[in-house]
């Protein structure tokens, strides 16, 4: 390890240098560095999420931006490891290649996802069912934290995650990309390559992307067998951009294959036993998935005189096999086929007033293809309506709307050896939705904002049918028929505070749930060898909030600090033991240092730059070394009955990162990034973890699988402009 560590630091030495003699030409009050700069040209950034497009100073809602280059300096796994850094957010994991979003406190089918235009549909209610999503395809990301977006229906209780593709490339040009990262922890290796262009109002952008990993490792388990993954996918969008809008077709494909952690120990040395031959092999060892997601996606956007329509209907098409004891046979196969559409009117802004209302809905169809099931084959068919409305007076600006949701799903009986293994289920939800915001820019400095909405989500297959073992996640579930949807009222106050200085933020929730479902174990087995876990639900509300504060007393200089904490109860519960709702995430602060060496424009990125004259030769430029804390608290509100759920130690892991352009002649060539997550190599289990009940290591009495250790992450991006 010696090694990556001395290629860090000549990095952040050699490029020191070279950047060290552009510095001194800075003007201070030209540095777009500067907190309160960024932080206007933030504001003025367009989010979709709330009411159609508007500027994020005027969203009443909370969002948060991931912006191109944040995507590309984060090192992940995955496109769901890569956002969770972000106050208010979390992830339930399974090992390092399976995330799932969490949006204070809340997750699974509480969560949307939108990917391409439409919402992503695959198996959102499974531990172990990650999103099926590329990364090296996502070019920025909008988070919408709590229900007040009435464009997506049902699931979008706890937020909506939009990630966006790249935007087309202006007429007359094209563009190529190639970046690639290696990891060192697990071996992990990935590329991407992309090509776009538009000619005439021709657009064209095709992707490919391979990733593959090996076990990862830690300081206790060395390496956990079955953490291995490969991954790849592809992407073509082929469609018209002109003066009149858009029509394009895109098509994706992602297959991954990730092998299972199963957690089971030698009971003599306590080390987890393991099928594969060599613990940093790349193939899969059983027990193994094998996911393979299609989508096809028609998107339109006309423009009117008036404002704005647009239509977009996605077919989407999810296969996840699983294979338990022959490589060549699956023991289970869920095939789900999903159908969305989605009609909006958008108008332009008149006197202040922007209006939009929009229909849209999905159908699936599922289907069991093996000889083990987990939930009955379903049909499902939901429809919505909204209309929203905002207006802008001065310094104010007022949000509102409402939508109706009518949902019914149909699942089949089935007959298993004689035994009835699944009943005939029909099921019907309706749910009327509102919201009402308002933000007062106070000044150029300081913005408040206030927002009430009320949310619905109808429950899932898995929770009303499941009846089975869980192999991904070594479990028996059973389902409740007789569950009721879910309602919440929320209410979020926040304040938005910047000067040249200093930037704070602070974000207030409180958020009352009817009917919340969850699952909790029960005492005694249904099947041997399973523990038995079962779907319940009671009233429950969560309150929190999240803080930041970014510090900038000299030039080029950034101490940033943020604080996320929830505290989730069933109401009218006075036992201890089930009082707090299970998988909460532990309270977060995150403490970062980062030294910005040089920053300069580049004539290939379409920046006009205040500078006479560029380096000869190689150099290199936006040059940043950064040293962060990420601090997890203890988390000992838990729901505990039956041990559902275990307490979570405290721990603090320390992060280096480093990154620059690298340029010739003053034109950028490429990005460099260097990360070390972990650098401590300490050892521990996040509280999300499925993998921290797993068994019992006889030999330490410690209980579980640990999350990965130290990892140094290389990652470099090519961009050509043709």
């Amino acid at each position: 390890m010696k090694k990556h560590y001395i290629m860090l630091l000549l990095l952040c030495v050699c490029t020191a240098m070279t950047a060290q003699t552009n510095t001194d030409q800075h003007q201070h009050q030209e540095d777009s560095t500067d907190v309160f700069f960024r932080h206007l040209k933030l504001n003025e950034l367009v989010v979709t999420g709330v009411t159609g497009d508007t500027k994020l100073k005027n969203a009443t809602a909370p969002i948060s931006i991931v912006r191109p280059q944040e995507l590309r300096a984060t090192a992940s796994t995955n496109i769901i490891d890569a956002i969770t850094h972000l106050p208010g957010m979390a992830q339930l994991t399974t090992g390092s290649g399976i995330s799932k979003p969490i949006i204070r406190g809340l997750g699974y089918n509480r969560v949307v996802v939108m990917s391409e235009g439409v919402r992503q549909e695959g198996q959102q209610w499974g531990d172990e069912h990650g999103v099926e999503v590329d990364g090296g395809s996502v070019n920025s990301v909008e988070i919408l934290k709590g229900p007040a977006s009435l464009m997506y229906g049902s699931d979008a209780m706890a937020g909506v995650v939009i990630l966006h593709s790249q935007p087309a490339p202006a007429e007359g040009t094209m563009r190529a990309n190639a970046s690639t990262e290696y990891q060192t922890n697990n071996g992990l290796f990935g590329y991407s390559l992309s090509f776009a262009g538009n000619q005439k109002g021709f657009v064209w952008d095709a992707r490919f992307s391979h990733k593959m990993a090996h076990a990862y490792k830690n300081k206790y388990d060395g390496y956990v067998p079955g953490s291995q993954f490969q991954e790849r996918a592809g992407r073509l969008r082929l469609g018209l951009q002109k003066s009149w809008g858009h029509s394009w077709l895109t098509w994706t494909t992602y297959h991954l294959t990730p092998s299972i952690i199963e957690g089971e120990r030698d009971e003599e040395t306590g080390e987890l036993l393991c099928s594969s031959p060599s613990p940093k092999s790349y193939s899969e060892s059983l027990p193994f998935q094998q996911v393979k997601h299609y989508k096809l996606v028609w998107d339109n956007s006309v423009n009117l005189s008036s404002g704005m329509l647009k239509a977009i209907v996605g077919y989407q098409q999810n296969r996840r096999k699983e294979y338990e004891e022959d490589m060549d046979e699956y023991e289970a196969f869920f095939k789900l086929h999903t159908l969305t559409y989605d009609l909006r009117y958008l108008t332009h802004e008149w006197n202040g007033w922007k209006l939009s209302a929009g229909v849209g809905g999905m159908y699936q169809q599922s289907l069991n293809k093996g000889e083990e099931a987990l939930i009955p084959e379903y049909r499902l068919f939901d429809f919505g309506i909204f209309a929203t409305a905002s207006q802008r007076l001065d310094r104010w600006t007022l949000n509102a709307g409402v939508r109706y949701d009518h949902r019914r799903v149909h699942s089949d009986e089935f007959i298993d050896e004689g035994e009835l293994r699944f009943s005939d289920l029909q099921r019907h939800f309706n749910g009327v939705t509102g919201s009402i915001g308002a933000v007062w820019n106070v000044s150029d400095h300081l913005d408040l904002r206030l927002n009430v909405a009320r949310g619905f989500r109808t429950p899932n297959l898995s929770e009303l049918a499941s009846n089975g073992v869980h192999e991904g996640s070594q479990r028996y579930e059973i389902g409740n028929g007789g569950l009721k949807a879910e309602y919440s009222l929320q209410a979020d106050l926040g304040l938005d505070f910047t000067s040249q200085y200093v930037s704070a933020q602070l974000a207030l929730f409180a958020n009352r749930i009817d009917n919340y479902i969850f699952m909790h174990r029960l005492p005694e087995e249904v099947e041997e060898g399973y523990l038995t876990y079962a779907y319940t639900q009671g009233d429950a509300r969560l309150l929190g909030f999240e803080a930041g504060i970014d510090v900038h007393p000299i030039h080029s200089l950034h101490f940033e600090n943020t604080f996320s904490y929830v505290d989730a109860r069933q109401l009218h519960q006075s036992d201890e033991h089930i009082k707090y709702l299970p998988y909460t995430p532990a309270p977060r602060w995150t403490s970062e240092v980062k030294w910005e060496l040089a920053h300069h424009s580049h004539p290939t990125m379409g920046y006009h730059s205040h500078h006479t004259h560029h380096s000869k030769g190689l150099s290199a430029d936006n040059l940043y070394v950064a040293a962060g804390l990420e601090c997890y608290l203890a988390q000992h509100h838990i729901y505990s009955a039956d041990d559902t759920e275990t307490p979570t130690p405290s721990y603090t892991l320390v992060n280096l990162s480093a990154g620059t352009d690298l340029t010739w002649n003053g034109r950028k060539f490429a990005e460099l990034y260097v990360t070390a997550d972990n650098l401590l190599n300490r050892a521990y289990q996040n509280h999300l973890s499925r993998l921290k009940y797993s068994d019992i290591n006889r030999v330490t009495g410690r209980q579980g699988v640990y999350n990965m250790g130290r990892n140094v992450t290389f990652k470099l991006v090519i961009p050509i402009t043709l």
